[in-house]
């Protein structure tokens, strides 16, 4: 199977996993490596100047403290600067687990996602989102104002009418290795068209089942695609060329 990981926190690896992942995985063909901060980006801009493989989206993760006024100002000038490096903009979007531990207000967050999505548009670059349960609704209602429909849930959960309204903007998912023991994944995957689907690890998060105690690796993909071969009644290897052609297709990747 030729692979893409289409979400992977590269930069929190350790340089040697880095280059054994790197180097050692002939099938995997690129490594969509998503950032958290601006130390973030800069790391990844650098292994992507190191390893062809790694394509670099530049953002700010969303479950972490909001940045000041000119800590985000001085990340969106450093992205414009760098953004023909980029393959997107990411990892951006709300903060449903921060909210859910500490009860912090979603609009200051809410605002911050409105300009990373107006960049996203004038870059023209795709987006990728953090936005599960309750969140997804509003991250929907951003995308629709700015007419964005390059985006990328990744790791998606939400209820059927925001999977529905998904569809029907042409909103791409990824899946990630939980599919092969989580209920809630595998009946996201039942319903959710092929077409519009792609596979990630969002390693280095550990995983469970088969996976525990093992350190997260873009090998795990394949029984990822196994699974959701099961669930859709085809084929490993011709689900495999659908979520390769897709996730190529998605990030614009001729190399």
């Amino acid at each position: 199977m030729n692979m893409i990981d289409a979400h992977i926190h590269l930069d929190r690896y350790q340089d040697e996993e880095i280059k054994r992942m790197v180097l050692d995985s002939a099938h995997i063909e690129a490594l969509i490596s998503v950032s958290f901060h601006l130390n973030s980006c800069k790391k990844n801009l650098l292994l992507s100047q190191k390893y062809p493989k790694v394509k670099p989206a530049f953002g700010y993760h969303p479950e972490q403290t909001l940045p000041s006024e000119n800590e985000l100002n001085v990340l969106l000038n450093w992205m414009n600067d760098h953004r023909d490096e980029m393959i997107a903009v990411g990892e951006v979007g709300l903060p449903y687990y921060l909210r859910q531990e500490q009860g912090i207000s979603i609009a200051p967050y809410l605002e911050v996602l409105d300009v990373f999505i107006s960049k996203a548009k004038i870059w023209d670059k795709p987006i990728v989102l953090h936005a599960v349960y309750d969140d997804a609704p509003l991250v929907c209602d951003l995308l629709e104002k700015y007419s964005v429909s390059k985006a990328h849930f990744h790791w998606f959960k939400g209820e059927q009418k925001t999977i529905d309204r998904m569809i029907r903007n042409g909103y791409h998912i990824s899946i990630t290795p939980d599919v092969v023991y989580e209920q809630e994944i595998q009946q996201l995957v039942s319903v959710y068209p092929l077409e519009l689907m792609m596979v990630e690890t969002d390693g280095p998060w550990p995983f469970e089942g088969p996976f525990a105690g093992k350190m997260t690796h873009p090998n795990m993909m394949e029984e990822s695609i196994r699974k959701i071969s099961l669930l859709k009644k085809l084929s490993a290897e011709e689900v495999s060329d659908v979520l390769h052609q897709n996730t190529k297709g998605f990030y614009h990747i001729t190399t």
